[in-house]
């Protein structure tokens, strides 16, 4: 008994004196201060960054994604399931116990006997090398990655319905551009024909218009399609039918100044797919280590009680119960090499964990980058383009007064509402691909927005 105890003792002082292992450690970053694409002046990070867009349906419709969007349900049901693998893990950690019974009815000669039997057996292995709690670490930090896996799929969902949203939106602008565009065309024809019949104008001005008039409307089908398709997308990112019956907003959002981004550091610390890659590595480094430990011996105890009696209600007297206690040292000897083969896959796998972490993190830096660089010369596309916009009105306004003047030709008219409309829809696209740049941002340093908590 007194061995026992001191094997015991030992156990858990070698168990308590366990350490992280090295290789569940995340490597070192060199990591500036600050973003070297940052602005000099910069808002306040606001609290929603769906609510900082500025769109008043935006909300709602992230809110409906995160209870209906597919996606989230596969999510949270392998965070259950990697929850309930947690707490198998830590299950070896405790005594198991088992009950059986059995009657047995043999024939002789002289007649017929009967044996009933019952047992409780109870069965634990002292986890003397820490190899049972390593395991358990590693079911706890895999349940972690898991829950980060969550949180960056919620952010990434509202940052698809946010973009869904405003493609949708585009969608309708330029639908309804093409729409102005076709009525503009019918007039001009309409202006054209007339001149034709006062012999002003030549048969090959009528077939241009006519030319022009069609290409508009085949346009115009195109958006119209489009229109249709990106609002089948926007349904389905929200668990919803597609029938694309769907109302877009009549205009997108002015966006302020960039919000604070913080610095890599604190990105780092707060990235919900940097956090999965750093739990993966933990549980990667915990299972290597119970991998390696499994080559150790182990300390198994057996406690078992066993009764058996020819009347059922004899089997519990303590005259028929039989106790026994068993102590045991098992030490591995030949496996064939798969313990040792299980050793350098882990701790392989530990490694590759460890350069995955480095990978993801550095991937999440450059997004932010990225965008932070990006929502500097979107703004400049913007600006550019609204003067675009407005010196190709102004020109096609002198056209119109030229043409119907006989200065002008019918080429020129055209040309100028040609232009008319790629700048208007080019300053559409700008707008559109700023306020995308923008989401990409919030998502890149995982910006808080409160339709998360939303089960």
């Amino acid at each position: 008994m007194f061995r026992l105890s001191l094997i015991l003792s030992t156990a858990l002082v070698v168990t308590a004196c366990a350490g992280t292992p090295p290789l569940a450690t995340a490597p070192d970053l060199d990591l500036p201060d600050a973003y070297v694409s940052a602005p000099t002046i910069a808002g306040p990070q606001h609290p929603d960054w769906v609510v900082a867009l500025g769109d008043e349906a935006l909300a709602g419709l992230v809110a409906e994604a995160m209870s209906a969007n597919p996606g989230l349900g596969v999510a949270r049901a392998n965070l259950e399931a990697a929850m309930a693998s947690a707490r198998a893990a830590r299950a070896p950690r405790l005594p198991s116990a088992d009950a059986s019974t059995s009657a047995t009815i043999r024939d002789v000669a002289v007649g017929s006997s009967e044996v009933y039997s019952a047992g409780i057996e109870v069965t634990w292995q002292a986890d003397v090398w820490g190899r049972i709690s390593d395991a358990a670490r590693a079911g706890a930090f895999s349940a972690e990655a898991s829950a980060a896996d969550l949180a960056g799929a919620e952010l990434l969902v509202a940052a698809n319905v946010a973009n869904a949203w405003f493609a949708f939106t585009e969608a309708r602008l330029q639908r309804e551009l093409s729409q102005r565009d076709v009525d503009t065309r019918t007039r001009q024809l309409e202006i054209v024909e007339r001149r034709f019949v006062r012999g002003v104008a030549r048969s090959s001005d009528v077939r241009t218009a006519r030319s022009a008039l069609a290409s508009s409307r085949a346009a115009l089908a195109v958006r119209e399609r489009n229109e249709a398709t990106t609002a089948r997308t926007l349904q389905v990112a929200l668990g919803r039918y597609p029938d694309g019956a769907l109302e877009a907003a009549s205009r997108l959002p002015d966006l302020g100044v960039l919000p604070a981004s913080g610095t890599p550091e604190e990105l780092i610390a707060r990235r919900p797919d940097i956090l999965a890659a750093e739990f993966r590595l933990a549980a990667a480094g915990y299972s290597a280590e119970a991998a390696r430990k499994a080559l150790y011996p182990s300390l198994n105890l057996r406690g078992l009680v066993t009764g058996s009696a020819a009347d059922p209600s004899d089997v519990f007297s303590s005259a028929n119960l039989v106790e026994s206690l068993t102590a045991s040292i098992v030490a591995p000897l030949f496996r064939g090499g798969a313990l040792r083969a299980e050793r350098d896959r882990t701790a392989a796998a530990a490694r590759a964990q460890a350069a995955r972490y480095v990978e993801v993190s550095l991937a999440a830096l450059r997004e932010v980058e990225n965008a932070l660089q990006s929502d500097r010369l979107l703004a400049e596309r913007v600006a550019a383009q609204q003067t675009a916009q407005e010196e190709a009105a102004a020109a096609l306004e002198l056209v119109e007064r030229q043409y119907a003047s006989g200065v002008g030709t019918i080429f020129e008219l055209i040309d100028a509402q040609t232009r008319l409309i790629q700048a208007e829809s080019q300053l559409i696209s700008a707008r559109r691909d700023r306020l995308d740049n923008r989401i990409a941002l919030h998502l890149a340093i995982a910006g808080p927005f409160a339709a998360s908590d939303i089960q």
